[in-house]
């Protein structure tokens, strides 16, 4: 997707170029922050009179946007437009059941966009004197702790990998369970990035990180490399290729965690290529591997991130409730006779 064309306004392509250039945000993200923007100016305009009537949403115009259409926003339509998201917003464009209503989460990271943008006009334009939505408050998102696999799950999901593609999908859910790469992380992997005894990752905000390999994970890289050299010539980086010679996309890999899933007999609606990276985090977690060490390995900017995952099996809060001198305390089981 790019953002550089006609129908996007100079104001909206400033900023992505800003975010793209000077703060070194990766092409998705600046492509979220575009269709974020891009559905809250069409919205804007329906809402101003300013679009044809009956105009489908997606189909309205947003070239002739400038600073004085921005600049008029007011709290009221953003929280207008937050109930728009939250009750008439289709969930999946591209779905044929459609479904209305997008989650807090997606809500709260679109107005994550709008906060962006704003603050870039005052702070870093210095387009606009006072930030019109720097009051907005936003949506709050039920918090519920991750979903991961047990142990025995895990060995299960490794054991149950076959097929015509099995090195290389061994390799790739090998990787989610023993390292925490986000998935993003392991389309991008080079052959170049793997050193014999770890990896060179490309995380978010174009940060990069080592990442240590265990013997498990050096042994599946290996053995996928000898069946990769047959399938693609010496010249190709990517470390992860199909069967058609080009790099692994998300989408595949998605499906094939998905597939495997099944094989293993695990229920593929309630985990994900996600959850795997869940699962590294969490058995990590579980034997030994500090909250700031694993905030390393998995490449979170801020340790609050991480620590969610000391909430699903904290030893130190078991240990805390047996140390109660109740711990031990049974009723008396003699006859009572009812009375106080």
């Amino acid at each position: 997707m790019d953002y550089r064309t006609s129908d996007t306004p100079a104001i909206l392509r400033d900023f992505l170029s800003y975010h793209e250039t000077i703060k070194g945000h990766s092409q998705k993200t600046v492509d979220e922050y575009y269709l974020d923007l891009r559905t809250f100016f069409r919205y804007l305009k329906i809402e101003r009179g300013l679009a044809a009537p009956k105009t489908p949403l997606d189909e309205i115009s947003i070239a002739d946007v400038d600073l004085d259409f921005v600049s008029r926003v007011t709290l009221n339509e953003v929280y207008n437009y937050l109930s728009f998201l939250a009750r008439d917003r289709v969930v999946n464009q591209r779905s044929r059941s459609k479904e209305y209503g997008l989650a807090p989460t997606t809500r709260a990271r679109k107005i994550a966009s709008i906060r962006s943008f704003y603050k870039y006009l005052t702070t870093k334009a210095k387009l606009l004197d006072e930030n019109p939505v720097a009051d907005l408050d936003s949506p709050k998102a039920p918090k519920t702790l991750p979903r991961y696999l047990s142990l025995q799950e895990s060995q299960k999901l490794l054991n149950s990998i076959d097929g015509k593609n099995r090195e290389r999908d061994y390799c790739i859910i090998c990787i989610f369970l023993n390292c925490g790469l986000r998935i993003s992380e392991i389309v991008g992997l080079n052959v170049a990035d793997y050193h014999s005894e770890s990896l060179r990752v490309l995380g978010k905000g174009n940060k990069q990180r080592i990442v240590y390999l265990n013997d498990a994970t050096k042994n599946a890289l290996d053995d996928w490399l000898i069946v990769r050299k047959t399938m693609v010539p010496e010249y190709e980086p990517a470390l992860f290729v199909t069967n058609r010679r080009a790099r692994i996309s998300r989408e595949m890999i998605h499906s094939m965690v998905k597939k495997n899933l099944l094989a293993a007999g695990l229920d593929p609606t309630q985990y994900s290529s996600h959850k795997l990276r869940h699962t590294a985090a969490t058995l990590m977690l579980q034997n030994g591997v500090d909250v700031r060490t694993l905030q390393e390995v998995l490449g979170h900017e801020h340790l609050n991130t991480t620590q969610i995952y000391t909430h699903v099996d904290n030893a130190e809060l078991r240990t805390a409730a047996r140390a109660n001198p109740l711990a031990e305390f049974e009723p008396d089981r003699g006859d009572h006779d009812g009375k106080d």
